[in-house]
């Protein structure tokens, strides 16, 4: 079994500063939410995030970040008394794992 520190190679869980750090992850979640790429294969979570965002505002998603990627709460807990319904925290979970494995790969090249 790997160690929890590694479950998402965030900045604040490995301490590594070439790692993206979770205010990135934000940034360009809520970026991509307000300008929704159409010509890429990921393109439908921007439009995904673009509704989450638009229903709860920027503070429960960026929570709910937090809690994923640095706290390692599980999707659906960490809407927990938020008022963000459970497929929401899936939604914004699996959204910010991909972007921050887009921005780490990135670093890399």
């Amino acid at each position: 079994m790997s160690d929890s520190k590694d479950l998402y190679a965030v900045r604040e869980r490995t301490g590594n500063s070439e790692h993206a750090s979770v205010d990135e992850v934000v940034e360009l979640v809520f970026e991509r939410a307000q300008h929704p790429r159409t010509d890429h294969h990921d393109g439908h979570l921007d439009e995904q995030m673009a509704t989450v965002v638009d229903t709860y505002g920027t503070t429960p998603v960026r929570t709910v970040m937090h809690r994923v990627l640095v706290d390692g709460t599980p999707f659906r807990t960490a809407t927990q008394d938020l008022e963000v319904r459970n497929v929401d925290g899936v939604r914004i979970g699996t959204t910010a794992g991909q972007f921050l494995n887009e921005l780490n790969a990135q670093d890399d090249e």
